[in-house]
């Protein structure tokens, strides 16, 4: 099987008019050099653009990973950090983009932490560092980032991951929960650019991977919600008041 030809096919379909993914030439020579086939467990379909199930998480299209990519706008030497490394295919195109020793990723799945730092030193991308962690956290020992890129659905941008970036720098993620979401980039300063609709799974805490004991979104949901609350309290709000 000549995987070198399907790459090519695979990104001139994105390029093509009749879907209009990719425009960005970087990113298009970057996903022409990462072996795709070395992250997708079926080699024969490694170059369809449509997602695949795997281990627990999602395997991004190529068309997806492209939109991603596109909006994050790394630049060769930037600091990039990946939450949700899912299989590792996004971070090998980052690492082509920006240099693999460049380019660190976490997920929340310890199976799925080993598959990405195969797949990536496989593929010739073992400067990758993988780690698994709670992604909403970041990876504050190698802060700050340059471009942050969470492929998992949130409300809004975690603030952690905000404080992690580079003053110039850019959190990208799906904002919006179920099928009604939409890619937004957003920097430290809270200015925002939207790229358009897509759909991803929300973004996970300790206890929901795959084959955890619990699930603790609630409870930590509450807690960050109480927390803001009381920060947007003024004057007589933060008191008790005392009644005779």
């Amino acid at each position: 099987m000549e995987f070198a030809v399907l790459r090519e096919d695979m990104v001139d379909s994105l390029e093509h008019e009749t879907k209009a993914v990719l425009e960005d030439h970087r990113v298009g020579v970057a996903m022409r050099e990462v072996p795709r086939h070395e992250f997708v467990p079926d080699e024969r379909v490694a170059y369809a653009d449509r997602d695949y199930d795997h281990l627990g998480t999602r395997i991004l299209a190529p068309s997806t990973a492209a939109k991603l990519l596109q909006a994050l706008e790394p630049s060769p030497g930037d600091s990039v950090l990946v939450v949700g490394a899912g299989v590792g295919y996004t971070a090998a195109v980052a690492a082509e983009l920006v240099g693999a020793a460049h380019v660190h990723a976490v997920d929340i799945a310890r199976p799925v932490v080993y598959e990405a730092r195969e797949n990536l030193a496989r593929a010739g991308y073992g400067e990758v560092l993988v780690d698994c962690r709670d992604g909403a956290r970041g990876l504050p020992e190698y802060a700050p980032f340059d471009r942050i890129l969470v492929e998992a659905g949130a409300i809004a941008p975690p603030r952690t991951l905000l404080e992690q970036l580079a003053p110039d720098g850019r959190l990208v993620y799906p904002r919006g929960a179920g099928a009604r979401q939409r890619l937004e980039s957003v920097a430290r300063d809270g200015t925002t650019t939207h790229h358009g609709a897509l759909s991803f799974d929300p973004l996970l805490v300790e206890g929901e991977q795959s084959g955890a004991l619990e699930r603790n979104r609630t409870a930590r949901e509450d807690t960050e919600y109480a927390r803001r609350h009381a920060e947007t309290r003024r004057g007589w709000e933060q008191g008790w008041l005392e009644w005779d």
